[in-house]
């Protein structure tokens, strides 16, 4: 005896047109429905938006494109369907409360150009080796997009180079080949990720030569800056931050068990680290007395004035953000209207004086340290210093 047929919800034309159009839109459109209209991270509270009203409207225009006539459909029905979808793992089981989109196809074309552009730079200028990998993928993938070369085009660029080697494969192919914590950097960001405590090997110290160490630490986040990569991180007896080069440790790496913490303390840790170098100049976080105190608000920073003169004035002007304390001031116009100099101050803790007095430098004959005397003075001496040179 024959079986009798199952009947299928979507058996009917237009209920399979009806969800097929409905995975189409969020192929489409994703993101759509977010119940945040300007993009926040966080949704504002109070808001009252509902969420399928927007999806319905882009199913109709996704229709339309198609040449499909559909019925005007109840919020309901739309329901209906986000069960399906979900029934099939379509859609997660969980809330859509930035807008629904299909597995991590979050991002629009723009989106994804912007975030290729992105991918690119850090392959080819940064240098990340799984970054590279990441973006030949997905250049193999796109190829088959009719937009795929507007989408590849590096619009943006970000080409602070990298002088040291990231690619274990490239240093030996190159004969180059030592081995570093870029030979370790997938456990690395596992590790940041989980929370995990590990062990590393210090085997070079530009500030302290020959001085190597084992470190037990908590690694926060990767950080391209200037011309390398380097690890903030936090130790795991003092808590104490720093950053420190990758290249300058070896491929040890072990984890230390016994020691794990959930990611708000990785967060907490992270925040932290980012307030110190927001308040400092560049990437010296301090020795662990000093950061002590500064993280209880305890330590007094110091007040620096940099007079620069008309050669470099304009270049100084621009950088309207170059530190949070900054302040701009300009001396007596000269004849022709121009002021006569410019004096730059700000307030920095006394770990960033070195820091602040190399990039001062660059500058040359064009800067003159006005506060404090203990800049003045060293700015005489590598004045000196390299006139001495020169004689």
């Amino acid at each position: 005896m024959p079986k009798k047929p199952v009947t299928h919800p979507y058996t009917d034309l237009q209920a399979f047109e009806r969800l097929m159009l409905l995975i189409a839109t969020f192929v489409r459109y994703p993101g759509v429905g977010s119940s945040d209209l300007n993009n926040s991270i966080e949704p504002k509270s109070g808001d009252s938006h509902d969420a399928l009203a927007e999806v319905l409207l882009r199913l109709q225009e996704v229709a339309r494109d198609c040449g499909i006539d559909l019925p005007t459909y109840s919020l309901h029905t739309l329901r209906k369907d986000l069960r399906t979808l979900r029934r099939y793992n379509i859609l997660d089981s969980r809330i859509y409360r930035w807008g629904y989109y299909l597995g991590t196809g979050a991002m629009s074309l723009m989106e994804l150009q912007v975030a290729f552009n992105a991918l690119s730079s850090q392959a080819k200028y940064q240098q990340d080796p799984q970054v590279s990998k990441i973006y030949q993928i997905l250049m193999r993938r796109l190829r088959g997009l009719n937009l795929a070369d507007e989408i590849v085009y590096p619009v943006r660029a970000q080409i602070n180079r990298a002088i040291i080697y990231t690619d274990p494969e490239e240093m030996m192919a190159d004969s180059k080949y030592r081995g570093t914590l870029f030979e370790k950097i997938e456990q690395l960001e596992s590790s940041i990720i989980r929370g995990q405590a590990i062990e590393i090997y210090r085997s070079r110290n530009a500030y302290q030569q020959g001085i190597t160490e084992f470190l037990n630490i908590y690694p926060l986040q990767l950080i391209y800056s200037d011309v390398a990569w380097y690890l903030l991180h936090e130790d795991c007896q003092s808590g104490h931050l720093a950053t420190s080069r990758l290249d300058r440790f070896t491929e040890h790496f072990k984890l230390l068990g016994s020691k794990e913490r959930d990611l708000t303390e990785q967060w907490q840790s992270l925040q932290v680290a980012h307030e110190l170098l927001e308040n400092g100049w560049g990437l010296y976080l301090g020795k662990q007395e000093e950061q002590s105190l500064e993280r209880q608000g305890k330590l007094d920073f110091i007040n620096v004035t940099v007079r620069f003169f008309p050669d470099v004035m304009v270049f100084i002007q621009e950088g309207e953000k170059r530190h949070k304390s900054q302040k701009i001031s300009f001396g007596a116009k000269t004849p022709d209207g121009k002021p006569s100099y410019l004096d730059y101050s700000l307030k920095l803790p006394p770990r960033s004086l070195a820091e602040f007095s190399r990039w001062v430098y660059r500058f040359m004959g064009s800067a003159q340290f006005l506060t404090p005397k203990e800049l003045v003075e060293k700015h005489k001496q590598v004045a000196q210093e390299l006139l001495a040179r020169y004689l």
